[in-house]
């Protein structure tokens, strides 16, 4: 191990500007190399920065979308000001992160990965931002969508740069049909999903406890027609027929033709290209959403 010496850790000291104590811990962790040493009391004086901020709400910053071949990703990172994210090296920062999501749309695995062309990991360059920023900041959310043979489509509403905006979506359509029709459909009906943010896919995709919540909410208002049991139950399916069409997507009025469901669109397509049509999966990503932006700033 290096000698470290009074002359070195001033050096140090003189170099960047930290305390005598941390120079020296710096040293004795790099084992005298000086270069690695200033690096190593940045990341801790930037990672000291990015902790006090970490408490503050970051309820702006952008969703960003990628679609390649045969899978998308979408990713959203959050900062505390809508100027920040209009910012060219948050910007950059979140498209390559978006582009690494490709590989994962674990948000913890995305945080240990190296961005393309950097140093650094993704946390790490998390950390940077937030002290040469000066905001809080937070990779939030990733998704994935794929297919075995068709197409994903990405879509960005009102995006503020190519790929980055605030309401990011992927759909991903199976079939050994026409690609170039395939996706002329699916960027239709990301579209549609960015406008009327359907819950599920399917019928028998919605969450459970939201349909219990809404048949107990409609058989209570039946129930107050004062008509007979029978007739409430008919009325209460009826009403669920209804609340299915609203947050469906394949019961939903499609936006570009309100007279077809989503799912006759799908089917209309799968006829003139002589093959199946499916919807195998879609994400509807939109900036901020169950942020409590009310929370206080701490201290």
């Amino acid at each position: 191990m290096a000698e470290i010496t009074a002359a070195l850790v001033k050096e140090l000291r003189e170099v960047s500007g930290a305390g005598m104590m941390d120079c020296k811990k710096a040293l004795v962790e790099n084992n005298g190399d000086m270069d690695a040493s200033v690096d190593w009391l940045r990341k801790k004086g930037l990672a000291a920065a990015a902790a006090k901020k970490s408490g503050r709400v970051a309820a702006e910053g952008l969703v960003g979308v990628i679609a390649e071949g045969k899978q998308g990703a979408l990713v959203e990172v959050n900062c505390e000001t809508d100027f920040v994210a209009r910012n060219e090296q948050f910007q950059g920062f979140v498209a390559g992160v978006t582009k690494l999501a490709l590989g994962s749309g674990d948000v913890d695995v995305l945080k240990d990965q190296k961005l393309p062309g950097e140093g650094h990991s993704v946390a790490e360059k998390l950390t940077q931002l937030v002290a040469t920023i000066g905001e809080n900041m937070l990779l939030r959310r990733a998704a994935k969508v794929s297919v075995s043979d068709g197409v994903v489509v990405a879509y960005m509403h009102n995006s503020i740069a190519p790929n980055l905006g605030k309401i990011g979506v992927l759909v991903g359509l199976e079939s050994t049909g026409d690609k170039a029709k395939l996706a002329a459909l699916g960027k239709q009906i990301a579209m549609h999903v960015a406008a009327t943010n359907p819950q599920a896919l399917t019928i028998d995709a919605v969450d459970p406890a939201a349909l219990e919540r809404e048949r107990s909410v409609l058989a209570e208002q039946a129930k107050a027609s004062g008509k007979p049991a029978e007739i409430i139950g008919k009325m209460v399916e009826g009403r669920l027929r209804k609340f299915y069409e609203e947050v469906v997507l394949l019961e939903q009025a499609f936006v570009m033709d309100p007279d077809s469901r989503v799912k006759q669109v799908v089917e209309k397509t799968a006829k003139e290209l002589g093959a199946p049509v499916a919807i195998v999966g879609y994400v509807r990503m939109a900036l901020g959403e169950g942020i409590d932006k009310e929370q206080k700033d701490a201290a």
